[in-house]
């Protein structure tokens, strides 16, 4: 246990640089609070106790405002960033080095049951907001922007942006994925741009046709 908080602490520093001592860490991190009611919870679950784990995950959602269900299987050093409304399902699966903004949604798609949940890898980073629906694999070092709702399984070293989310770059292994929130790319608004740019192209070609057909009337 005390090596869990030691490392919790850890990732709290190396996740947010606002972060100045243990001592506010311990006080004031609502995602380090839940992180830690969580693995108490999981470990009740785990062990059979009925009722008592998800009273647990319900005074942790109370108190910090970040709802996991006790069977979510979370690895270690998860950082969840100011946490507000983040939901982890029952059948979650979080790798290790994972860091969760607030918002964020590891959910189901309907009522089937068994896996319902998604799987995370190591070393990702999910933006606020974002919805991962579904019992599908996000690979490694992937990067999930803010808004994105997943619902197809994602690649490793990849970065998905958009409603459905969408593979807009896959890095090479090793490259820099730090996740700049605003210098993302926008599949959408570049598709509409470029459908702009075609129809000034057509009303260009359109527009010199029919110049090219009134000089030809006036010249007969």
């Amino acid at each position: 246990m005390f090596r869990a908080i030691r490392e919790q602490i850890d990732a709290t520093f190396r996740g947010d640089p606002a972060a100045r001592s243990v001592v506010e860490i311990l006080l004031c991190y609502p995602g380090f609070h839940a992180l830690l009611m969580h693995r108490l919870a999981h470990w009740l679950h785990t062990g059979g106790v009925p009722l008592v784990p998800r009273l647990i995950s319900q005074a942790s959602r109370l108190v910090t405002g970040i709802e996991i269900h006790p069977g979510a299987r979370i690895g270690r050093r998860c950082f969840i960033d100011h946490g507000m409304g983040v939901v982890i399902g029952e059948t979650s699966e979080i790798g290790d080095d994972v860091l969760l903004y607030q918002g964020v949604t590891l959910g189901g798609t309907g009522k089937e049951k068994g896996k319902r949940h998604p799987t995370i890898g190591n070393h990702v980073v999910i933006g606020t907001g974002a919805k991962v629906l579904g019992n599908i694999l996000v690979g490694d070092h992937v990067k999930i922007g803010a808004g994105s709702v997943v619902v197809h399984p994602v690649p490793p070293h990849s970065t998905v942006v958009g409603v459905p989310g969408r593979v807009v770059r896959t890095r090479a292994e090793g490259e820099n994925g730090v996740l700049e929130h605003g210098r993302l790319p926008d599949p959408e608004g570049q598709a509409i741009e470029d459908l702009r740019k075609r129809v000034d192209e057509l009303e260009q070609q359109l527009r010199a046709l029919t110049e090219e057909r009134l000089a030809g009337r006036r010249g007969a």
